[in-house]
């Protein structure tokens, strides 16, 4: 029997590692399969310190993106695919769509890790979020003409934004990273192109692992991420 899967849509390259480093490294240490689809580089809008260098191009700005985000994938233990769908904007095209939903229906994901989906500073990610709510919903429907079983019902957890109070977003659950954050802090630093956001999600790590142990109790909590369900969460028991 195959290992479960889980999916993590990104919009940009660093995306997955500021917000959802520390489940992807979690959950790829307990034997599951994480696979990333990265749908842009962020040549344009997320990568300014490249641009300041001499003669640079958009395709080595691609290739640099491209390679610390390899690198940070390999270090979370994670495998990642790329589609170069575009950036500032974002323009998904046909073929990703038809894609990703053979993804869905190959790999069969206990649950989806993607972006918010309202977030005024970068319509990109809004993009990314309705991409992978689309894709999975064509990937349940029997008659969607796409090879693969089709997808059941995976939940959707939305990871946290860079201004989550203008993102309409408020975390529902508070993901206990602990054993993972070297992991996620050495997935961070290789994202060199973006290097002051290192120090920054370091600390959102603390300041949710702190809150963590407030609603739990558990004291051992000190790095944690936060998550917004997309759909209810089905249960027999409140607890």
């Amino acid at each position: 029997m195959s290992n479960p899967a889980i999916l993590v849509v990104s919009a940009h390259a660093a995306d997955f590692v500021w917000r959802a480093g520390g489940a992807i490294a979690l959950y790829a240490g307990r034997g599951y399969k994480v696979r990333i689809l990265c749908l842009s580089y962020g040549e344009r809008g997320e990568s300014e310190r490249l641009w300041k260098q001499p003669g640079m191009t958009l395709e080595r700005v691609k290739e640099s993106r491209r390679a610390e985000s390899q690198r940070a994938a390999e270090l979370l233990g994670a495998e990642i695919r790329f589609f170069d769908s575009g950036d500032y904007p974002l323009k998904p095209s046909e073929e990703t769509v038809q894609a990703m939903v053979e993804e869905f229906r190959h790999h069969q994901p206990q649950f989806v890790l993607t972006h918010s989906s309202f977030d005024p500073y970068n319509p990109d990610h809004d993009t990314a979020s309705e991409l992978t709510i689309r894709t999975r919903i064509y990937a349940q429907a029997a008659g969607y003409p796409a090879e693969g079983k089709k997808l059941e019902a995976p939940p959707v957890f939305m990871f946290e934004p860079h201004q989550p109070e203008q993102c309409k977003f408020k975390p529902q659950v508070l993901l206990d990273i602990t054993s993972a954050f070297e992991r996620k802090r050495k997935a961070m630093e290789s994202m060199e192109a973006q290097e002051h956001l290192w120090q920054y999600y370091t600390d959102l790590g603390l300041r949710r692992g702190t809150q963590a142990t407030r609603n739990s109790g558990r004291k051992e909590i000190k790095y944690a991420e936060a998550y917004q369900r997309y759909y209810p969460q089905v249960t027999s028991e409140l607890t």
